[in-house]
């Protein structure tokens, strides 16, 4: 099996700056595409960033100018730095991540269990 475990969320003010990690674990023999995404309350998911194996990103025009997307292939972890954050970042963000998991001929997409942002002054 595989797992995801986010961290960094929190409650922070106008301005502010987070770093959102995802670290996969468990039977993964490669791990292709990572993403995050995010929900604010009565919305639907959007993606917010993407990283590919080879490191290539794409960013939502939304957050473009304030995240950056980037992973440690080592460590099996995706992060979301966020800077200059505003309200509108409010919402709870989850990883997705593409996973070819040891002894499988598919891929699978893994989703973690989603981290509470909160931009407020």
């Amino acid at each position: 099996q595989v797992q995801l475990v986010e961290s960094g969320g929190g409650l922070v003010q106008p301005g502010g700056s987070l770093r959102l990690s995802c670290q996969a674990s468990g039977s993964i023999a490669r791990i292709y595409d990572m993403g995050w995404h995010r929900q604010a309350p009565g919305k639907q998911r959007e993606l917010v960033a993407a990283i590919n194996a080879i490191d290539d990103t794409n960013i939502s025009n939304s957050v473009k100018g304030h995240v950056t997307i980037s992973r440690d292939n080592a460590k099996n972890t995706l992060y979301l730095q966020m800077n200059s954050l505003k309200p509108e970042d409010t919402a709870v963000y989850y990883c997705k991540v593409r996973i070819w998991r040891s002894g499988s001929s598919v891929l699978d997409d893994y989703w973690g269990q989603g981290t509470q942002v909160t931009v407020s002054s």
